[in-house]
């Protein structure tokens, strides 16, 4: 519920009642003081929902900027025709929860820190996210996404696009902006700093930590984290539910991807940091993309009516914009997908194979132990040395399979019957060598 206050001026001093007593909404009426520059002032409580109804209304009965108008949350109301006139604004689902325009604006600009607090905050959830990627600690890493302050420019930039105020759209596309820059610069200053001062073990092997492999060389599925992030943010501020939970989940597309993407370059391994950067700016643009559409078809638009076909124009423009770049990024998402569906699907067809041919009579006391793909040059053909080695998303051309086998069995020729098993069902030629490991049968 909402309880509106407005001053009118002698102008609208008639009009305003009037236009109220029309809708059969209680309202107080209190004459202003001399010295006032106002006429009156008119008090009325309604539902949230009808909020935006009842002041688009009395807009056309006269109400203008020159009146004052504050609105504020009401705990309770007791009215019969209060009741009533709850009753009368429930309609559709989006429509009867969402806040008015004017209090989407006033919430999204607020959800904005000063300036100095935006870039502290920010730079401190880089550094600890950072630690924690380096520390293989997920709760350290959900921390560091409590701290980030990013929801705020994140809608703010959705809520000035749809209601046409390009004051609040470019605050919230600067925001975003410093803040991605200040999240990967951060984590990239403390990843050094770590690096050089011996924070860490001294010749770790960063990408083989779980925490940072994993944002490394992200695949599809971590677009929709951002997706998902975008239309609960939006659903968060319209709805006037408490944003905390959501600013954690958008983060959490942002933040550890920009503390891996500084790493990786603290480390010097482009080809890492590469995959984290377009991880980063994918989400970014997914994030804004499903704000854009979600308020669109919530119903949200400019104040004046005139403005709605350029807003209309703007969104448009936006989604197309940020929807080809999102394309465009997401191709390597989508490579990485596929080269780790080729991998899972390769290494399950040996694995397969091997176990067919482990099942013939002359091998019944043999038995599989593991399968491990390898690149050219013995890189094994894994994530993370494809990454510290720059080889790409190739496909493996050996393939070393480990085998238990009692210590008076002797099967030299398993390899070869492995191999051309194994070349008929991947359908192209690999290496393949086998290791034995003797076990005592008696």
């Amino acid at each position: 519920m909402r309880h509106v206050e407005i001053s009118l001026r002698a102008e609208t001093r008639e009009p305003i009642p009037a236009a109220l007593d029309a809708k059969s909404i209680d309202y107080t009426v209190v004459p202003a003081t001399d010295e006032s520059d106002y006429a009156a002032v008119v008090s009325f409580t309604l539902p949230a929902n009808a909020v935006e109804t009842v002041l688009d209304d009395l807009q056309e009965a006269g109400l203008g900027e020159d009146d004052h108008t504050v609105i504020v949350t009401a705990e309770t109301v007791i009215s019969r025709r209060f009741g009533a006139l709850k009753s009368e604004y429930t309609g559709e689902v989006l429509s009867d929860e969402r806040l008015a325009r004017h209090e989407l604006y006033a919430d999204s600009d607020s959800l904005i820190p000063t300036l100095p607090v935006y870039v502290t905050m920010t730079v401190l959830s880089a550094i600890v996210a950072t630690a924690g990627l380096l520390l293989d600690s997920p709760a350290v890493v959900v921390g560091s996404m409590v701290i980030a302050p990013l929801i705020g420019p994140a809608l703010a930039a959705s809520v000035g696009t749809v209601l046409n105020e390009n004051d609040l759209f470019w605050k919230g596309i600067t925001y975003q902006a410093i803040g991605v820059v200040l999240a990967i610069v951060g984590a990239t200053a403390f990843a050094w700093l770590a690096r050089t001062m011996a924070l860490v073990p001294p010749g770790i092997d960063v990408v083989t930590i779980d925490e940072v492999s994993e944002r490394l060389l992200p695949d599809l599925l971590s677009l929709f984290i951002a997706f998902g992030a975008g239309i609960a943010g939006v659903l968060s501020l319209a709805t006037g539910i408490s944003s905390a939970l959501v600013g954690v989940m958008i983060a959490a597309a942002l933040i550890p991807p920009a503390a891996a993407a500084g790493i990786a370059i603290a480390w010097g391994i482009p080809d890492a940091a590469t995959g984290s950067l377009i991880l980063v700016f994918v989400n970014l643009l997914a994030i804004n993309v499903t704000g854009l559409f979600t308020l669109w078809i919530m119903g949200y638009r400019p104040d004046v009516w005139t403005e709605t076909r350029t807003a209309r124009r703007k969104v448009r423009r936006n989604v197309v914009a940020f929807t080809i770049a999102i394309l465009l990024l997401s191709t390597f998402l989508i490579g990485v997908t596929w080269a780790s569906y080729e991998r899972a699907t390769l290494e399950s067809e040996i694995e397969a194979e091997t176990e067919s041919v482990l099942e013939e009579p002359a091998y019944q006391d043999v038995f599989l132990v593991e399968v491990e793909l390898f690149l050219e040059e013995g890189v094994p053909f894994e994530p993370a040395t494809i990454l510290e080695e720059g080889t790409g998303l190739e496909r493996p051309d050996t393939v070393v399979i480990t085998v238990e086998q009692p210590t008076e069995a002797s099967n030299p020729e398993l390899a070869e019957t492995l191999s051309d098993r194994i070349d008929e069902r991947t359908g192209y030629e690999m290496t393949v060598h086998v290791r034995f490991i003797e076990y005592d049968a008696r």
